[in-house]
């Protein structure tokens, strides 16, 4: 364990003004119609949130509330931080109504928080691990059973309610609990009680649980949480990220979802504070991801022990940890950053992470979840209905339903353009309202029409992706604007806009094969497959009869076609067709595990075409093992 650094907390002025530059569109003005995103947000609905309701059901984390109550018998059942399960599908199913519309998913959602509501004590304390025989020890273990992450859920999963249905039965029973943090904790000679939780969360909730309700101290005391780490009053290691206080981290360390979350909050503080020493250490932190620590799928957390980011360039790929819900983090931490700053490279990340990181961590069907997410498989790891430690299926369940809010954002008379989707959107810019229609079978076709419905003079920022490494073109109303704009920026467009105008913008997708820094000893020698912002893989259901192993992917390989659509397959999904190599081992190796280094000989024994499917897609059919790492040889001859 690190020796904390420090005697006691910073105290910091949180006087300063809003810092935010830009402005989310909320999640009902946006309408999906893509082929990605909409099937979720259907699934979402119709499928996850029943089934997961259901298992909180009958895993007793909604009897958990009605033994606390006095309305059923027995004690407290699973792990402690199991309240949180409840709060993460009462904010799905909060920002599934703000899309839509649903009386009886609506009546559903009340009846939880009416039993939510029910196990809360007079002074405003709810949590049901210490409601009944443990109540004497409440605040006492904090940096074990997450009581303050916890209240953070609590917290979001109101804030979602009362945006989405207007309704303040949930929000006062989160204002209730935070009023009661807000009176506890704090500094000694404040004659509060210090300390904070081991599992971050709370600090990101109680800055937006103070934008709902305009109420300042929740934002002081989330400063307070997070200046209060780093002097060893949550564990005081690098696993808590309570080993340095924040604004001297330098290094993603500790578990890989704390992380995150601990970013998050801070960049939310640095929104409405402006304090430059946040947004430094936020920057210095995001280099250490990006650059040393990052999976090429974007998942993050190299470590099974802990859960936690390994050293540099620990990237294995069948021990590959890579949490859903550290995804989950890493979005919503970029999400942030790109409010902050405006640049690109956060909405790159977004992206990538969105497609490759998070949408593998649930089934096509939407009935099942994966946890951690190898980037190589034997074909024993598949996805499971529910999980003891259940985290990870309604953490995405509520950002899949949150995620039209993540299309565009507006800066005074400004609309940028962050993901591409075919979708329609009522955007409120300076008193009017804009109509937007995007359409586009991103992320399978490069192309992409923004027709804009409503005249007046503003500016359209749309996002040239990183992976779009050339040949992009602007075009309004079949004029060309602009031929190669730079990858990764914004491209602003100002002009006096009329209904009808249309913007089409495209992005070639060529096959690309990408290597890892040779520090990554794991992916030596070896190439990924990438069309788009999509990684591929390949499976053996696939290949009957063929080791994967022995597959060596040709260099001329990045200029294989797509499948036509008609030969689609795999719920519809775009597969790639791969020129490759089968080189088993030579005949000197029969019956031998090591031998004296020759000049290497390989029997080639056929040359093949090799199917590739997109990685968030694997493990849906016929179980069998699987590579994003691929063996690579020179140019076909």
């Amino acid at each position: 364990m690190a020796t904390a650094q420090r005697t006691s907390p910073v105290v910091v002025d949180t006087s300063g003004s809003p810092y935010a530059r830009m402005h989310p569109v909320p999640v009902d003005a946006v309408r999906l119609s893509d082929t990605v995103w909409a099937p979720r947000l259907t699934t979402v609905r119709e499928v996850m949130l029943p089934s997961q309701h259901r298992a909180l059901e009958e895993t007793g984390r909604l009897a958990n509330f009605r033994r606390s109550a006095g309305t059923a018998e027995g004690d407290f059942e699973g792990f402690y931080f199991n309240d949180s399960d409840v709060y993460k599908w009462l904010e799905a199913a909060s920002w599934v109504l703000a899309s839509r519309p649903d009386a009886e998913l609506e009546h559903l959602v009340d009846r939880v928080i009416e039993e939510v509501g029910a196990a809360q004590l007079p002074d405003g304390y709810l949590d049901n691990f210490y409601l009944g025989k443990r109540n004497t020890l409440r605040w006492t273990e904090l940096t074990r059973t997450h009581e303050l992450y916890c209240a953070g859920h609590l917290f979001q999963a109101a804030v979602a309610h009362h945006r989405a249905t207007g309704k303040t039965r949930l929000l006062e029973i989160a204002t209730r609990f935070a009023d009661l943090i807000c009176d506890v904790f704090g500094p000694a000679e404040q004659g509060k009680r210090p300390g904070t939780d081991g599992h971050e969360e709370i600090e990101l909730a109680l800055v937006e649980l103070s934008r709902e309700t305009g109420e300042r101290r929740y934002l002081d005391q989330a400063c307070y949480f997070l200046h209060a780490r780093g002097y060893g009053l949550a564990g005081g290691d690098e696993y808590h990220q309570d080993h340095r206080p924040f604004r001297e981290l330098d290094a993603m360390v500790g578990h890989a979802v704390r992380a995150v979350y601990l970013n998050a909050g801070a960049a939310d503080i640095y929104a409405e504070t402006g304090e430059p020493a946040l947004l430094t250490a936020l920057e210095r932190l995001w280099t250490s991801m990006v650059e040393w620590r990052i999976y090429v799928t974007g998942g993050i957390g190299a470590r099974h022990e802990d859960e936690a980011f390994g050293v540099d360039y620990e990237l294995p790929n069948a021990r590959a940890y890579a949490e859903t819900c550290a995804a989950i983090g890493s979005v919503m931490w970029n999400w942030r950053m790109l409010l902050l700053t405006g640049e690109a490279r956060y909405a790159d990340l977004l992206e990538h992470t969105l497609y490759n990181a998070v949408l593998p961590g649930v089934s096509l069907d939407g009935r099942a979840y994966f946890y951690e997410n190898p980037l190589t498989s034997d074909g024993g790891y598949r996805r499971q209905p529910w999980f003891a430690c259940a985290c990870c299926p309604p953490n995405l369940a509520r950002l899949l339903a949150s995620l039209p809010g993540y299309i565009y954002s507006t800066s005074g008379a400004e609309i940028w353009v962050h993901l591409y989707a075919d979708s329609s959107a009522d955007i409120q810019l300076n008193g009017r309202t804009v109509q937007l229609r995007q359409r586009s079978d991103y992320p399978w076709d490069g192309t992409v029409e923004l027709e804009i419905d409503t005249e007046g003079d503003y500016a359209l920022l749309l996002r040239i992706p990183a992976w779009c490494e050339s040949g992009a073109t602007i075009a309004i109303n079949d004029g060309l604007l602009l031929s190669e704009p730079q990858p990764g920026t914004y491209v602003r467009i100002e002009r006096s806009w009329q209904p009808g105008d249309t913007v089409r913008v495209t992005f070639p997708m060529p096959v690309r094969l990408i290597e890892a820094y040779p520090y990554v000893e794991a992916a030596s020698g070896r190439v990924a497959v990438m069309r788009g912002p999509i990684l591929y893989c390949a499976e053996q259901v696939d290949h009957p009869g063929l080791d994967l192993r022995d597959v060596r992917l040709n260099e001329g390989a990045g200029t294989a076609p797509l499948v036509e659509p008609g030969a689609r397959s795999l719920a519809g999904l775009p597969l790639l067709r791969v020129e490759a190599t089968i080189a088993s081992p030579d005949a000197g190796w029969d019956g031998r595990l090591y031998r004296t280094r020759r000049h290497p000989e390989r029997l080639v024994e056929q040359r093949v075409r090799l199917t590739l499917v997109p990685y968030h897609a694997w493990a849906n059919r016929d179980p069998g093992p699987m590579l994003v790492w691929l063996r690579a040889t020179g140019p076909a001859e």
